[in-house]
């Protein structure tokens, strides 16, 4: 994410509980995900999990963009 995106999240978590929550998911996957990348061999199970991680990863990501425009439209 961009500087600028970090610093609205920041400012918005205290205020809105729907992005706090969509953020710490996003983290926690991250650091699932980097856990996972950083193994030279996934077994099959872990694969679909690493797969799986991505795809909440990128839902989860693609709501908080959304969160951030409504902000900026100021809606």
């Amino acid at each position: 994410m961009e500087e600028a995106d970090l610093q609205l999240i920041r400012k918005l978590i205290p205020r809105d509980e729907e992005l706090k929550r969509l953020w710490d998911e996003h983290l926690e996957y991250e650091k699932k995900l980097e856990a996972l990348g950083k193994r030279r061999y996934l077994s099959t199970e872990e694969d679909m999990k690493r797969k799986e991680l991505q795809k909440l990863k990128l839902k989860g990501k693609d709501r908080i963009e959304e969160i951030l425009r409504r902000y900026r439209s100021g809606k």
